[in-house]
């Protein structure tokens, strides 16, 4: 079992996108197992599939051991995807029961984590560098970096470079790539972006993005993911090339 964290120090960087049509293209092309868990208390994976966070409890009931994680895994419409929601409890769930006194409550993710039996769990943690981002650094094996070619983007990785390095003198974190997103080809400033990007994790770009294309929002208001919805797109086209690189580096 692969555990892949997606993270972003900022707000709009296609990261909840990027971790949904991902984890759609894993179990719809290549026939994988796969398991995504919004971790992130705005709960926008957990919209973007269709389902209503208000409805289902979180992974926060699981980590405070009210109830075991099967019991709030949730079948999507998709064969062989399935989702953990997100609700607003995990925004303070660290300083709730016992997790507010427990000293190693960051490892407690890794350990409701281990037992599971998917090929691929993709984790969709908050735009800050916060206990359930770091709770999922440490429960994973790899890291993708969602960031968009643009200047505040860009200076946010910086900052998560910075506490993924602190992370990994604990626990070891593989790196797996950057995607970036509202990719165009002809942006001006491309080359220099791309620059500052591969000073803060060289090497790490991939070579395919996401260019822009307005059919990933549209998949996200009827709640599924743009291979579904548009397959012929070119956001589609780009999900695919990026899952196979991936694929690739794993």
């Amino acid at each position: 079992m692969r555990i892949i964290t997606v993270s972003s120090f900022k707000g709009g960087t296609a990261k909840t996108s990027v971790s949904l049509n991902i984890g759609a293209v894993l179990a719809k092309k290549y026939k994988k197992k796969v398991l995504l868990i919004d971790f992130d208390a705005q709960a926008n994976l957990t919209a973007g599939l269709g389902f209503d966070p208000d409805e289902h409890d979180s992974l926060a009931e699981v980590l405070l051991e009210k109830k075991k994680i099967e019991d709030v895994t949730l079948k999507t419409k998709i064969k062989n995807l399935d989702l953990i929601p997100a609700d607003t409890w995990l925004e303070r769930v660290e300083v709730s029961g016992d997790l507010a006194s427990d000293r190693y409550s960051h490892e407690r993710l890794k350990k409701v984590l281990k037992p599971l039996k998917y090929d691929y769990v993709l984790i969709d943690t908050p735009p800050s560098l916060c206990w359930l981002t770091e709770s999922a650094f440490i429960a994973s094996d790899h890291c993708l970096v969602a960031a968009t070619p643009e200047f505040y983007s860009v200076k946010g990785m910086q900052r998560l470079s910075l506490f993924m390095s602190n992370i990994s003198k604990r626990h070891p974190l593989n790196v797996l790539g950057v995607v970036l997103s509202f990719w165009n080809n002809r942006g001006k400033n491309n080359n220099s972006f791309l620059s500052v990007i591969n000073d803060t994790f060289p090497g790490k770009v991939l070579s395919y993005k996401i260019r822009k294309d307005v059919s990933v929002s549209e998949a996200s208001i009827l709640g599924k993911p743009v291979i579904e919805t548009a397959p012929t797109s070119r956001a589609s086209e780009d999900y695919v090339h990026v899952t196979k690189e991936l694929l690739k580096k794993m």
